[in-house]
């Protein structure tokens, strides 16, 4: 089996190809030869059966050699004799050791206990096909004995010819299969190379399709494949550039204020307010770029880390992530009103998907304003009073490091809401944005789950296997959008 494969294709081709042909040739040469011989044997039969009815009324002891009736011999190699009941018998014109063409069968018709025989004896270097009859003389039983040699002779000269011919097919099959792995794999060549400049090159540069075989088709499949991998480096560049882009900012600032501390030091310092100040502001770079570091890791991962899947109570979540989120913006007013909702995940991530939301609210939230917060059947709405999101933005909310024109100058890394939708997709959920009664932004996250808390619960079931197929359904989706971002981060 080792030995087949290190063969290449073609060769393979070629081999089955011959063995194929060679085969079929060798069992029609079989076939032919053995049924041409059957029926050389079928005549000789006959003609040695029809021969002796003739003569059976006959006493062949009464006939000497020149007395024989030519239809009875017919022909020169046929020896004609006769066998008695005692086993004595004689074959006329013939020698001693033509007695041995008779045997048991022959002196079996003699004495009555069989009506024919039809055999094939040797006698010597000679073959022969020996026939008997019961004459009309009690006792006596004629013998003819025709010679296998014309026989053998056409069967041998029929074996060469089939020899030679198979020999002939076998090369041909040969030719034909060496034709049809140089022809017929000429595509399989073409695909060949074409991958092999590509892994040279690196040039994702389509090849061309000829036909709608199997090849075509698989020809098609590269080509799709192609396309999908020239998408995702472009888009892999893409986010290095943009991650590049958003890290430059908070590092020109934090090198900007540490030079200016820098300077004040050497020119008798500055005040402890403008020195405070400052500081603060170092700070909040400091956090703003951790933040985005994070956020990219988190976008990173094709898969998530290591984590336990346990029945997370999504009310409960949503609760601490208000809480958390109230303390940041005391001037913010949360209307909270959730109903219990259990989902199987990462409870972590689920806070930090609400979180982010609950962070957008209140960024884009007017100074006392008002951010509903609502659980109702697994689908969570988060509403804020801002001045809502343009219809031209809504395609774009959810892209990595998109921002749109009035968020630029405002604090964020433009991947908070792109955080928000990779959580929800890994647990099998989605997340939508649009306009809120009151005229602002409102996301609406549903998550699959139920209502109470272990239990059977149609809606729950295989809720784990459905969080990991959904897993690696959002691992691709994320590669789809990596060189997007969101309106605004948390």
């Amino acid at each position: 089996m080792r030995l087949r494969y290190r063969r290449s294709l073609a060769s393979r081709v070629i081999l089955l190809t011959t063995f194929a042909v060679g085969v079929s040739v060798a069992i029609v040469a079989a076939a032919a030869y053995l049924t041409v011989r059957h029926q050389l044997r079928v005549s000789m039969d006959a003609s040695l059966h029809q021969r002796a009815e003739y003569s059976a009324p006959f006493d062949p002891r009464r006939y000497s050699m020149s007395d024989i009736p030519t239809f009875m011999v017919r022909a020169t190699d046929t020896k004609f004799g006769y066998i008695q009941s005692d086993g004595t018998g004689a074959v006329i014109g013939g020698s001693k050791k033509d007695v041995g063409l008779f045997g048991a069968p022959e002196l079996a018709v003699a004495r009555g206990t069989s009506g024919w025989s039809c055999r094939t004896v040797a006698l010597g270097h000679q073959r022969y096909r020996v026939a008997s009859i019961p004459t009309t003389t009690p006792g006596v039983a004629l013998v003819l004995a025709e010679s296998l040699a014309s026989n053998d002779a056409t069967l041998d000269k029929l074996g060469l010819v089939m020899l030679v011919f198979g020999l002939a097919g076998v090369v041909a099959a040969a030719l034909a299969g060496w034709g049809v792995a140089r022809n017929g794999l000429r595509p399989v060549r073409q695909l060949t190379h074409a991958a092999e400049e590509i892994a040279r090159t690196e040039k994702l540069d389509p090849i061309e399709v000829k036909g709608n075989d199997e090849i075509a088709r698989l020809a098609s499949a590269f080509n799709a494949m192609l396309a999908a991998l020239s998408a995702s480096r472009d888009r892999q560049r893409q986010l290095v550039a943009d991650a590049g882009h958003e890290l430059r900012t908070p590092l020109t600032s934090l090198r900007t204020n540490l030079e200016l501390l820098s300077q004040a030091d050497r020119q008798g310092g500055l005040s402890e307010a403008s020195r405070a100040e400052l500081l603060d502001d170092v700070r909040f770079q400091i956090e703003e770029l951790t933040q985005l570091i994070g956020d990219l890791t988190e976008l990173a991962r094709e898969q998530p880390a290591q984590v336990l899947l346990e029945q997370v109570d999504f009310a409960e979540v949503t609760e601490r992530a208000v809480e958390r989120v109230r303390r940041r913006a005391s001037s913010l007013h949360f209307d909270l009103a959730v109903e219990p909702w259990f989902v199987t995940g990462e409870a972590s991530a689920l806070e930090r998907a609400v979180t982010n939301l609950l962070d957008n609210a209140a960024k884009w939230s007017p100074p006392l304003g008002r951010v509903g917060v609502e659980l109702r059947q697994g689908t969570l709405l988060v509403a804020d009073q801002g001045h809502g999101i343009p219809e031209e933005d809504l395609p774009h909310v959810f892209d990595r490091f998109y921002r749109s024109p009035e968020s630029r100058t405002m604090p964020g890394s433009g991947l908070g809401l792109s955080i928000v939708r990779q959580v929800a997709e890994r647990h099998g959920g989605t997340v939508r944005a649009g306009r809120s009664p009151d005229g602002g932004a409102a996301f609406w996250l549903t998550l699959p789950g139920k209502a109470v808390a272990g239990g059977d619960d149609p809606n729950g079931a295989g809720e784990v296997e459905h969080l990991v197929d959904s897993r690696t359904e959002a691992a691709h989706s994320r590669v789809t959008d990596s060189s997007q971002g969101s309106l605004s981060g948390s």
